[in-house]
């Protein structure tokens, strides 16, 4: 059954019909300036537009930098008076912050001309850390800093602001999520495959009063690593699938959660939307030549019902879900958000879970969502590691948001760097050309490389934060 293209799909092609045209014409330019010019002159060209590509324009960006962000906060949320006054960011009035706030600054950030070249940021001080928040070249626009953990600072009026090739204009608008500590909860963490659970939220569930991770597929596709070994591609495909089963189970522990809470229940990479659309049938590996799904969960601490029979089903995986809600009883849900994050699978990991719950006997107070992925920018959370997390770009103002953020340690971010480690599909090389494009970007762009591993994933998910978005709180 086909489905319909994702807007990241859509944007993606966009983007590479562009490129291509941009290529064309940039071919047709250099072939006129070797007849006119010399003919080695479009060659030295091509190397340095090439350079010039992979420093400053190989991100995918899918807004231009001067779009602002449209972010509807919920109605009754507080905003106290602000303004910066020389940099120091100052309340009008006295504010009781108790520290575990969620503290969102809007302000209109303009890059300058170094901006278009480096990775403009703001830097924040006067806290116990130094902070830094970067954003798209070339900004020119209304952006969200995010103030989390900087509460006693901003309280006694230490705060200061300070732009790195770019500067802060107009007003100040601070929004202030009083919400309740979460972690003192029973937290069931929904990964669309093994690591989601980690990117998004091992901060979180490293320190919940008891955690549940439950992850839904085996993340067996995609597996040429293996298949540079000498294996067969079915036969890579399910050792990688039977790696990342292992990881689902075994990586969560270093993070102090229970065994008998880490669950696997094994269904094919990519194939959870064609279940959904037809929900009796059985959908097989894209890669693994498999049509059960129980070679990957044979390290689950108690049986599933889907253990039956083995089938890859969407109702089994609704009853697979089913049981493990009344199992855990989660207060807490952390799973993909549905409008952030475009990831096909981690769609159809959020709409199990909410089918799932559709009459259940137990349900939970608060549903959390973070992203992963986003449509709009492939480098969010832009910066480096150990930095801050701003809000992502979000366009579309008719949706409510409501930003949960939890502040990590030094301690916590090392911890979280280390389980992202353990992760077999975050252990690769990088290509030669993404390694090269790095280095470019390394020496033309200031980019640091994570001194956590050489995967992107590592500056992205490293952080002083984790960011979600609550999708119901009671």
């Amino acid at each position: 059954m086909s489905q319909s293209p994702s807007r990241k799909q859509i944007l993606l092609k966009r983007h590479r019909r562009n490129k291509r045209i941009g290529l064309l014409v940039g071919l047709l330019l250099l072939i006129g300036i070797g007849v006119l010019v010399a003919w080695w002159l479009p060659l030295l060209l091509a190397v340095l537009a090439w350079v010039a590509h992979e420093a400053w324009f190989a991100d995918h960006l899918f807004y231009s930098p001067a779009d602002d962000y449209q972010y509807r906060f919920p109605a009754d949320t507080e905003q106290p008076k602000v303004r910066l006054d020389n940099g120091r960011l100052v309340l009008e009035q006295p504010l009781e912050l108790s520290g575990d706030e969620t503290l969102i600054l809007a302000l209109r950030i303009r890059s300058g001309w170094l901006g278009r070249f480096i990775d403009p940021f703001i830097e924040l001080s006067g806290g116990e850390h130094l902070d830094r928040q970067a954003f798209e070249r070339g900004v020119d626009g209304l952006r969200y800093l995010n103030l989390s953990g900087q509460a006693q600072a901003l309280a006694d009026g230490q705060l200061q602001l300070r732009g790195r090739f770019c500067r802060m204009q107009g007003d100040p608008v601070l929004s202030v999520f009083r919400q309740p500590d979460v972690r003192r909860q029973r937290v069931m963490v929904i990964a669309p495959h093994a690591d989601d659970a980690e990117l998004a939220a091992f901060g979180l569930y490293s320190q919940a009063a008891e955690s549940w991770i439950v992850t839904l597929t085996a993340g067996e596709i995609e597996a040429e690593h293996y298949q540079q070994m000498g294996l067969g591609k079915a036969e890579a495909a399910r050792l990688k699938g039977r790696l990342r089963a292992w990881d689902s189970i075994a990586v969560p522990r270093w993070a102090g959660v229970a065994q008998e809470h880490c669950v696997q229940l094994g269904y094919f990479c990519l194939q959870l939307a064609t279940m959904k659309a037809e929900p009796e049938r059985a959908v097989a590996s894209r890669e693994a030549e498999l049509t059960d799904i129980r070679p990957f969960r044979q390290l689950n601490p108690f049986p599933l019902p889907a253990d039956a029979d083995g089938q890859p089903t969407w109702n089994n995986l609704l009853a697979d879900l089913r049981m493990l809600l009344l199992k855990a009883r989660p207060e807490v849900i952390v799973l993909p958000h549905p409008m952030l994050d475009p990831h096909p699978d981690h769609i159809c990991a959020q709409e199990a879970v909410l089918e799932a719950l559709q009459g259940l006997a137990w349900q939970p107070t608060t549903l959390l969502g973070y992203a992963n992925h986003l449509h709009d920018n492939d480098r969010w959370p832009m910066g480096d590691s150990g930095t801050g997390i701003a809000l992502p770009p979000s366009f579309d103002p008719a949706y409510t948001l409501q930003p949960y953020c939890l502040p990590l340690s030094g301690q916590q971010q090392c911890d979280k760097a280390m389980s992202l480690g353990m992760m077999h599909d975050l252990q690769p090389r990088m290509p030669f050309k993404r390694r090269l494009r790095r280095l470019i970007q390394r020496l033309l762009a200031a980019r640091a490389i994570s001194p956590w591993g050489e995967n992107e994933f590592f500056r992205k998910a490293v952080r002083r934060h984790e960011l979600f978005w609550f999708i119901k709180h009671k």
